[in-house]
């Protein structure tokens, strides 16, 4: 004979409205997820995201629906994807904006730790210094020693203010203690074209939009940004074979999830992106863009942003550029 205490009835009730929510719960995806891509259609984030979210959709059995809201250097698609539900429908193709502007700026409408889950590390593209041919400067060194002889008259573009190519150069000034004048543009490829032009002398930029110029002998290139030589331009040493290691800056880009969601969503898009990303065809429209493929873990994407955040907290405090 069993008995069955008021508290055991109870529990076997609470059992019971368990089991029959989890049974309600509908299977993920039941029907199509939004990318939000923080850029203008048409540049290297738009393409990624494109030719991402259709791979994607193929594998989950649902359309992956790319929504472009450009805005505040990338803030404004990252506002609209923290503030969405943690259910599994809302994502973000993020860049080093992601992790920059939390010191850039006094009031930010996100935060990349609180409001998000890391999903992976997709992509990422290589940069390079170069500089326009009047600049009487060979390499990094010579660079460095003609900044510090004249101070405040070597002027770099980039493509606004805030932006990892903009963060990139501020690093070689804030590391060598030389003094270089900041000329932000509404895109890096019209920063490159201004240095091509020689109305400014020095860019950091991605290579897949500046190694045709500097083939072309428009643009003088001193060195990668990159650990090791870049495959299509094996000629340029790294910045660390140029005498300056420390210096290495990536362009990535990240997939992230409203915080909360949940982890097997998470796990889920993980698997598949990290699958997906090294597929032929995919690998092929990257390079398109001079973009190569990632993959990390949701633990290994956590290190890695909160990495870059402490890392370009420290340049933005050294160059003072925090604003509102």
């Amino acid at each position: 004979m069993s008995i069955r205490t008021p508290s055991m009835l109870a529990l076997g009730a609470i059992s019971l409205l368990v089991a029959g929510g989890a049974a309600a719960q509908p299977a993920w995806p039941a029907k199509p997820v939004r990318l939000v891509l923080p850029f203008p259609p048409g540049g290297g984030t738009d393409i990624l995201g494109r030719t991402m979210a259709i791979r994607l959709g193929e594998a989950i059995g649902q359309p992956v629906l790319t929504d472009n809201r450009p805005g505040a250097g990338g803030n404004l698609g990252a506002e609209i994807v923290a503030r969405a539900a943690p259910d599994g429908y809302t994502a973000v193709l993020a860049a080093p904006g992601f992790v920059i502007s939390p010191s850039m700026y006094r009031k930010l409408g996100f935060d990349p730790f609180r409001d998000f889950e890391p999903v992976s590390l997709v992509a990422w593209i290589p940069n390079l210094l170069a500089i326009h041919p009047s600049l009487p400067v060979q390499n990094v060194k010579e660079l460095v020693a003609y900044a510090r002889a004249n101070p405040g008259k070597v002027n770099f573009g980039s493509g606004g203010v805030g932006t990892s190519n903009h963060l990139a150069t501020e690093l070689l000034a804030v590391r060598t203690g030389t003094s270089m004048v900041h000329v932000p543009y509404k895109g890096a490829a019209t920063a490159m074209m201004d240095t091509v032009a020689g109305n400014v002398q020095l860019i950091t930029i991605g290579t897949g939009a500046a190694l045709a110029q500097v083939k072309a002998g428009k643009l003088r290139a001193l060195a990668t940004l990159t650990p090791a030589r870049v495959p299509n331009a094996p000629d340029i040493p790294t910045i660390a074979e140029a005498g300056f290691p420390g210096l290495e800056v990536l362009t990535w880009y990240g997939v992230f999830v409203p915080a909360k969601t949940p982890r097997p969503i998470v796990d889920r898009l993980n698997a598949e992106l990290s699958r997906l990303m090294f597929e032929p065809d995919v690998r092929e429209r990257l390079a398109s863009i001079g973009a190569e493929p990632m993959k990390s873990t949701t633990a290994e994407t956590a290190k890695f942003i909160r990495d870059e955040f402490k890392r370009w907290a420290e340049v933005i405090k050294a160059a003072k550029l925090q604003t509102d």
